[in-house]
């Protein structure tokens, strides 16, 4: 199925019922949510690529671009080695038509020395992939539940790479395809104020 891309001006009707923001900003950011219902359905390289295209242009510090990812469609002999690496609770995302791993590299390009920002520069590329694939009407799902050193021994990760996240994208699906367990879950969560994450002068 393609995916026709449109700037987005509003809110989603399913997000408006959860989240509002305090402040003027881009529906977009607001929209992106983490949705398990998928519909089990292949998708085309030109759906999901753009979203890796997204995250290359994240920024990074020294442009060392620290990120990378190893990927499998449904299509991919590789298929049954990503969904192995998913814990019980995360059983779902076998129904996405991709699974990644999100690495990044832990030292400089330049002069190989430890970069304490390696995870920081990789978060970045996840948020635009993220936002990508929530502008284009995706469900993206990132997880920590998944088995960390087999992903990095299956997929051959050399040794200055650390294994950061897994991720799920496919095709939207309604939350009633989901174990019941996790039916009253299938919805946006609201986020903490900013009284309580941001701080003038010093940490409160």
């Amino acid at each position: 199925m393609q995916h026709p891309v449109s700037p987005q001006r509003d809110l989603d009707e399913d997000v408006a019922d959860h989240r509002s923001p305090d402040h003027d900003i881009d529906p977009l950011f607001v929209n992106r949510w983490s949705p398990r219902a998928m519909t089990g359905e292949p998708l085309e390289e030109a759906d999901f690529l753009p979203l890796f295209e997204a995250a290359r242009w994240a920024p990074s510090a020294f442009n060392n671009q620290h990120w990378r990812f190893v990927y499998a469609t449904r299509e991919d002999d590789e298929w049954e080695t990503f969904v192995d690496l998913l814990s019980e609770g995360n059983a779902w995302a076998a129904d996405a038509g991709v699974l990644a791993v999100i690495l990044s590299k832990t030292t400089f390009d330049h002069n190989g020395q430890p970069a304490p920002v390696h995870s920081f520069d990789t978060g970045a590329a996840w948020e635009n992939l993220a936002l990508e694939g929530a502008r284009r009407g995706l469900a993206v799902h990132g997880m920590a539940g998944f088995d960390y050193e087999r992903a990095a021994e299956e997929l051959d990760v050399p040794e200055e790479f650390a294994v950061e996240a897994m991720f799920a994208v496919g095709e939207r699906a309604p939350p009633e395809t989901l174990p019941e367990d996790l039916q009253e879950r299938e919805q946006p969560s609201d986020r903490k104020p900013l009284s309580e994450i941001v701080f003038q002068g010093r940490f409160e």
